[in-house]
């Protein structure tokens, strides 16, 4: 590693148990020598949501001694802190009042870019986004037990984000908001498979939804990714190297060859969206796991305790169905923009083609769920469409805004 390497940890976080899970990171961070490596600065970036789960700023800042010392810096930003870069960049004229409320709004995109604009600012060399429901561990299957291990996800990154301008990590557990269905004479299998392949994108898609549901809904780690430790240079794929939001890596060497992440009005997909704008960049995967928690059904994995069976998630409770129901909603949101960006020539023949296939098996979704919300799904799709160019002006504008903020904080070093 070179001398004097400054890394950034963003969160973008709105859960209670945020402090266990920064523990845990910690600790692992001082387990693999990160903490007391001189060569090596540790700050962390928390950007905060207090109404997600109706949290209070301490359950994010009111951190332990003991793990505020192994830390170089710490940046909380809430809404007071978003508002004054706001200002500040409006008052220095490097963005106007219009476009700062635009930029730094409410989402997902948004609060990702808060932190990397702090991190910038604040001279990280490179900065790791992690999730506040992922965990440094990988989970196998093996025999008949789970099996555990430690993965050391920062250093992974920092042995090869040298080489690259993005690394990303694997994901394991409970990737997937898709609980486990029993097919039934109500829902057959082959309408779940044309309802996944009229909502699916880059990372949803029915053959490997088939293959987490054979397991109950789990993804396991995979063994030779763990065992061989190869690195793997991403390639471009439908005009896009795709990513992941969280265990991912960006340096900020050079800023001018950084992107923001975007995504539409309540939808997700801002790692897609990026990932858009990375084909002339270097990307590499690398071999380092984290265990998503999707249901929030394994905080004690925070306390040591590893089950010897993951257990299947399973449609029989209003919280689960109604968790399948949001991202649903968040994918079919951000599939017309992904459309219209990878594949414009077919763009309006396939946004047909989903309506038809949601037209077929909707009715059929929503007697096996016991809700006729699901319906407001091809509602979405047709709103969203009839405002894909606006969406796809708003990302152009994202990044133009973005590159004012990059070029004023390049005019500070």
């Amino acid at each position: 590693m070179n001398s004097n390497i400054k890394v950034g940890i963003g969160f973008a976080t709105g859960r209670k148990h945020f402090q266990r899970v920064l523990s845990s990171y910690i600790y692992n961070w001082k387990e693999s020598n990160l903490v007391d490596d001189k060569k090596v600065s540790l700050n962390i970036f928390v950007a905060y949501d207090l109404n997600y789960k109706k949290t209070k700023k301490s359950d994010f800042t009111k951190i332990s001694s003991d793990i505020s010392d192994m830390i170089e810096s710490k940046y909380f930003i809430g809404i007071e802190e978003v508002e004054n870069a706001k200002m500040e960049l409006v008052h220095n004229g490097i963005i106007e009042p219009d476009e700062a409320s635009m930029f730094f709004g409410k989402g997902y995109a948004s609060s990702r870019n808060i932190v990397m604009y702090y991190a910038m600012k604040n001279k990280m060399d490179y900065l790791l986004f992690l999730d506040d429901d992922e965990y440094p561990v990988a989970v196998t299957n093996t025999t008949d037990t789970a099996i555990w291990g430690g993965q050391h996800v920062l250093k992974t990154h920092l042995q090869n984000i040298f080489n690259a301008d993005i690394t990303y990590g694997y994901h394991c557990g409970y990737i997937s908001p898709i609980p486990y269905i029993e097919f039934t004479d109500i829902l057959r299998e082959d309408d779940f498979r044309i309802f996944i392949q009229a909502i699916s994108n880059d990372i949803v898609n029915w053959e490997n939804t088939k293959k987490v549901m054979q397991n109950g809904g789990v993804s396991f780690a995979d063994i030779q990714v763990l065992t061989e430790q190869k690195v793997i240079e991403v390639q471009e794929c439908n005009h896009a190297k795709f990513i992941s939001g969280s265990n991912l890596c960006i340096s900020l060497l050079d800023p001018s060859q950084v992107f923001p992440f975007y995504n539409p009005p309540g939808a997700r997909g801002e790692d897609t969206f990026l990932s858009t704008c990375l084909s002339e960049r270097t990307v590499l995967r690398v071999p380092c796991y984290t265990f998503h928690d999707g249901f929030s059904s394994y905080n004690h994995l925070l306390s040591g305790v590893l089950p010897t069976k993951l257990k299947f998630i399973e449609p029989d409770s209003k919280e689960i169905i109604k968790r399948f129901y949001n991202a649903c909603i968040g994918w079919i949101r951000y599939k017309p923009l992904l459309l219209y960006i990878t594949n414009r020539e077919n763009y309006h023949e396939k946004i047909a083609e989903m309506i038809e296939q949601l037209n077929e098996t909707l009715p059929a979704i929503c007697e096996y769920f016991g809700t006729q919300d699901f319906f407001n799904i091809i509602k979405e799709l047709k709103k969203y469409d009839q405002n894909v160019e606006k969406h796809y002006q708003d990302f152009s504008e994202y990044k133009r805004i973005w590159m004012k903020i990059v070029d004023s904080l390049k005019n500070e070093n």
